[in-house]
């Protein structure tokens, strides 16, 4: 099996994973994160097609997903909210926009849609560098600044950062910036990169496929990218069996992947060390 097509199939997961770890060492979990997702693919998509330009969509893609990653963030950080409950409030709605506007726009399938894809340099798709580079740069930014310092100490005492002058919402909100960018990027490689196109709910269950990544990771970017490659190992064994003529039920590749994190979360979630605020709203004493 070709490295690039491993990579390829695992790229949306991974740039979501990626970011939802500095997303969750602040303490915070997105459930959202699919909804963000979701509404980057269709958003890099529209505007691909209007302009024809594949670089501004994914850009469309990395400001909506950014936005409605912020404004989960209005919700649970600043007005200190159940995350669980906005999230899947995040996610239905952005469900319900793209649903409703990709019909009013395209019809009931769009399967005729086409948009301007992301073009390969020198054989390679430049969302792969990107995702190269994001591991080591995550792995950086979280182990060795001041500003990943802070954060971790954010997700694992926060009255204690707060006591030490840090801002838990500041601190919390940047952080979620960032994973809004990644998720934006995660959508906009699956509508502009694999796809092409899109469709609806057509990231269908990745960003939940992102979370239990980052556990199965244990918070570690090098580990998450790599729980991640599993993923886009699952993904891509219906084109090897297609490849050798094995006739195996199409139900079974699509479910693969989530069987497989499950599986994997399973395993890897017993004895895991998630920061130790991670999911807890904080009201500030100040």
């Amino acid at each position: 099996m070709e490295w690039l097509t491993l990579v390829t199939y695992a790229a949306p997961v991974a740039f979501a994973a990626l970011g939802e770890t500095i997303v969750q060492r602040s303490g915070v979990i997105n459930i959202g994160l699919e909804g963000s997702m979701l509404l980057g693919a269709f958003t890099g998509m529209l505007v691909s097609l209007l302009t024809h330009s594949a670089l501004l969509g994914v850009l469309a893609a990395v400001g909506s997903a950014c936005l409605l990653t912020v404004v989960f963030g209005v919700f649970t950080v600043l007005l200190a909210s159940d995350q669980v409950v906005v999230g899947t409030a995040i996610n239905l709605l952005a469900l319900g926009v793209t649903g409703t506007l990709f019909r009013a726009r395209f019809g009931q399938s769009g399967q005729l849609l086409t948009v301007p894809k992301v073009d390969d340099w020198h054989g390679v798709n430049p969302g792969i560098i990107l995702l190269f580079t994001s591991v080591p740069a995550v792995w950086f930014m979280l182990g060795r600044t001041n500003w990943g310092l802070a954060l971790r100490a954010v997700g694992e005492y926060p009255r204690a950062a707060e006591s030490a002058g840090l801002s838990v919402p500041k601190l919390r909100m940047q952080a979620l910036g960032i994973g809004g960018v990644f998720a934006g990027l995660a959508g906009a490689f699956l509508s502009l990169v694999i796809a092409g196109s899109f469709a609806e709910n057509m990231t269908s269950g990745r960003g939940f496929v992102a979370i239990a990544m980052v556990t199965f990771g244990r918070w570690r970017a090098p580990w998450v990218f790599a729980a991640a490659l599993v993923i886009g190992f699952a993904e891509s064994l219906q084109f090897q069996f297609q490849t050798y003529g094995w006739k195996v039920p199409f139900q079974l590749f699509i479910a693969m992947p989530y069987v497989v994190a499950l599986v994997v979360l399973v395993i890897s979630g017993k004895g895991a060390m998630a920061p130790s605020a991670l999911g807890q709203p904080h009201r500030s004493d100040r």
